[in-house]
């Protein structure tokens, strides 16, 4: 057999509540997230604001696991969800380590959110937001 074999990644798309949420925190998420994930090989995007973190990770399996497992035990999260989770060969999100996105995209309301967009969001259109949020990145 010829040619490169591709190896495919997980992608996982989780939302949460933040507990305690203010720009520091974020800012040393942001900084963490970065390093470690340059070093686990992870890409992805946060869409985040003071009342809800949106976040699609991807990279080798086990890795995404290990990450989300760290993620849902971390107290800066409440309300932990997964969304979506599947395997595909390319990345959305090549370039980016994390991608912070400060929510000037975003299509809820603080009140939708309270009643529950989260809870009654589909596993595609999670996965759609992602894809066009990568999207417009490339037309950066």
């Amino acid at each position: 057999m010829t040619g490169e074999v591709k190896h495919l990644l997980k992608h996982l798309i989780y939302s949460s509540r933040p507990f305690g949420f203010d720009q520091n925190i974020l800012n040393g998420i942001l900084v963490t997230s970065v390093d470690n994930n340059k070093r686990d090989q992870i890409t992805g995007a946060l869409i985040c604001r003071s009342d809800l973190y949106l976040q699609y990770l991807e990279g080798p399996s086990e890795v995404i696991n290990r990450t989300f497992n760290k993620i849902k035990h971390d107290d800066r999260h409440i309300e932990v969800k997964v969304l979506k989770e599947g395997m595909h060969a390319e990345r959305l999100f090549p370039k980016w380590a994390m991608r912070d996105d400060p929510v000037r995209s975003w299509m809820w309301s603080r009140e939708e959110v309270d009643a529950g967009a989260l809870d009654k969001i589909s596993a595609s259109d999670a996965f759609n937001i992602f894809q066009r949020h990568s999207k417009e990145l490339l037309s950066i």
